[in-house]
């Protein structure tokens, strides 16, 4: 069906076949028959690039635990579009990394007057990022797969208005969604 449909689309329209998919907008596709694989390692070895980290020191976790941030919290300011940057470039990467999505989106918050505190934080991300360039998605071909859902808040987790940080996560199958 698949193939009639192409042949179709080829007749009506002028189309080259140029096989399948390796590389979309920065996103690695590793399609298989078990299977699609998308990854950003590239992505991720040009931003450690960029930001002078590459073959830095890894860390475990994208954040230390139990750490809260606030807008004036008395260290040196940093250069904002340096930060805003860094900060867009984890925003596009969480495509495929939804591990790092509270992280970058936390550090989002502090982009009008980022300080020292907030650049290493996110700096801390670029390093936890450097153990884990092979981090993907797998979207496993599957039939009979369920829905599952995943839900999270810290409850007044903010220290500057007092406001919830809430999180989710849906997969279908083998792979997250959103």
């Amino acid at each position: 069906m698949i193939k009639e449909f192409k042949e179709d689309m080829m007749k009506m329209f002028e189309l080259s076949d140029l096989g399948l998919m390796h590389y979309f907008l920065g996103i690695e596709i590793n399609q298989e028959e078990e299977g699609n694989f998308i990854s950003q390692k590239k992505y991720i070895e040009n931003l450690l690039k960029k930001f002078k980290m590459e073959g830095c020191k890894t860390v475990a976790t994208p954040l230390i635990t139990n750490e809260r941030f606030k807008k004036e919290d008395g260290s040196k300011k940093v250069d904002a579009s340096i930060y805003k940057s860094l900060i867009g470039s984890l925003l596009y990467l969480t495509a495929t990394r939804s591990d790092i999505m509270y992280a970058t989106s936390l550090l989002s918050r502090f982009m009008q007057s980022p300080s020292q505190v907030h650049y290493g934080a996110a700096k801390r991300i670029l390093r936890y990022l450097q153990g884990t360039k092979e981090y993907g998605i797998w979207y496993k071909s599957t039939t009979g797969s369920r829905l599952i859902s995943y839900t999270n808040s810290d409850w007044t987790g903010s220290v500057d208005d007092m406001k919830s940080t809430s999180g989710y996560a849906f997969s279908q199958g083998s792979g997250i969604f959103s």
